[in-house]
């Protein structure tokens, strides 16, 4: 699907300034997901001291369910932009929605090139930015592959990182599934990873970005280890899966 076939408000794929109306629909619909998740998941957070009151920040979840892109709103009253998957905008209705809600789309499975300039934009103005560093959804206890797409922003911008465990949202709705099951899900937000400071010229040295992408693979392990202990599904030992 090419960028011309996508139903993208104009400007909104370059992660432009939101209007008050969608920004009044943001707080809205949030409000509504939080409702949804206290009542029917009894939602619990822990962490929220490590997000920082203001200024631009990366919040890097792991990705399990569908669900974890409501889950992750829950975290803070601050509109926060997301990184969608470019079928979102497949639909004239879904893409207008996804677009009103904060959203741009990204090639998955690729450097999309035009999406990360969108995502430089949207932290340069200082606002919080959503992105999944594994890209799609996975399944399992452990974080195998994921891309340097927030490490590469982070150094790029300065803007620190927020790794973000989520516990119990893959047995809520497994990958396939269209029912949801009303188990505990809870979130661990861990302490920000600020990135190295650019050499002189604002040059970003590759070292520095797979330096900054190791540490949140090994936070993010750490944070969904404890957020699936948590939600009381806790994850096998290290070696029983290298063992299986």
């Amino acid at each position: 699907m090419t960028r011309e076939e996508l139903h993208v408000p104009a400007g909104h794929e370059k992660g432009e300034v939101m209007s008050w109306s969608q920004n009044m629909m943001y707080s809205a619909v949030r409000g509504l997901i939080h409702l949804y998740l206290l009542a029917w998941h009894r939602l619990e957070i822990t962490g929220l001291e490590n997000l920082p009151s203001s200024g631009a920040y990366i919040v890097s979840p792991i990705h399990r369910s569908n669900l974890d892109s409501l889950v992750i709103s829950a975290i803070t009253r601050r509109r926060m932009r997301y990184m969608g998957k470019e079928s979102l905008w497949a639909n004239r209705l879904t893409g207008w929605f996804f677009s009103a809600m904060g959203g741009f789309p990204v090639q998955r499975g690729s450097a999309d090139r035009e999406a990360l300039k969108a995502a430089l934009t949207v932290v340069s103005r200082g606002e919080p930015l959503v992105m999944f560093p594994e890209g799609t959804r996975q399944s399992g206890p452990i974080l195998t592959e994921y891309f340097d797409g927030p490490a590469y922003v982070s150094c790029r911008s300065g803007a620190p990182i927020i790794p973000v465990g989520l516990g119990g949202t893959e047995t809520a709705m497994t990958k396939g599934s269209k029912m949801i099951r009303p188990v505990r899900v809870t979130i661990v937000i861990g302490e920000p990873l600020h990135p190295a400071a650019p050499t002189e010229g604002g040059r970003v040295p590759r070292r520095a970005i797979k330096e900054q992408s190791a540490r949140l693979g090994a936070a993010l392990q750490e944070l969904f280890d404890e957020a699936q202990l948590r939600a009381g599904r806790p994850n096998p030992p290290r070696w029983a899966t290298m063992e299986s």
